[in-house]
């Protein structure tokens, strides 16, 4: 009788490897499974936007606005040296004198603009368009039956600038004025009943000027009407 022990070596051999295989293979899916749930990515949880901000408006500044041009006195010449130019300016209204000291005037009066323009206008037609030039001059042009004259009027400081009286002499209603420059030069112009002639000088200081024979008191002249410094008879 044969020994059955070659045969159970060989059986023993067979299920020890069947063993190993079947612990390989649950160990290889095992390994792959907690691969791949390694790799998979996690669900991603929906992020809440945030309401958008509404933008704060930016406050709208109020344009500047220049301020009234300063209340002054202005005199000076023609650019042709033929005539004198005075300029009073107060509270935003000017009056004007140009003349050119034998028998051409003009008494203009109006508005200033904020930035220092102006247009005057007098009764006989004549026209002053100027520019306050940072208050130190104005430059502009009178226009006088038909005719242009450019003239600039440094900023004057009394005596000189822009002097009138008006009387009545003699029954002669008498109408003067006169442009003071700073160098004391003088131009005026005196009306008897509306006949025009050179007039005399003032004095500066006081105003003082002898018409015909009598004295009147010239005064400065600002844009508000002017009264009469006197009557004579």
């Amino acid at each position: 009788m044969k020994r059955p022990g070659p045969l159970l070596t060989l059986l023993a051999g067979l299920l020890l490897a069947l063993f190993m295989l079947t612990l390989n293979v649950t160990s290889g899916t095992k390994t792959a499974s907690s691969s791949y749930s390694e790799k998979s990515p996690s669900p991603s949880v929906p992020q809440s936007s945030a309401p958008a901000s509404t933008p704060t408006p930016t406050p709208t500044k109020a344009p500047a606005t220049k301020p009234p041009a300063p209340n002054a006195d202005y005199a000076g010449r023609t650019d042709d040296d033929t005539a004198s130019v005075a300029v009073s300016v107060r509270d935003g209204k000017a009056v004007a004198y140009f003349c050119d000291g034998r028998y051409k005037e003009a008494w203009l009066r109006g508005r200033v603009n904020n930035n220092g323009s102006m247009k005057l206008t007098a009764p006989n037609g004549a026209v002053l368009d100027g520019t306050i030039d940072q208050g130190r001059k104005i430059r502009g042009t009178v226009k006088d039956e038909g005719r242009h004259y450019a003239f600039t009027a440094a900023k004057a400081v009394k005596p000189s600038g822009l002097w009138r009286a008006t009387a009545k002499v003699r029954g002669a209603k008498i109408d003067a004025g006169w442009v003071v420059l700073p160098n004391g030069r003088q131009t005026g112009i005196v009306t008897r009943d509306g006949k025009p002639a050179s007039a005399p000088r003032i004095d500066p200081e006081t105003g003082a000027v002898t018409v015909d024979g009598q004295q009147l008191t010239a005064r400065p002249v600002t844009p508000d009407p002017p009264s009469a410094s006197g009557s004579r008879s």
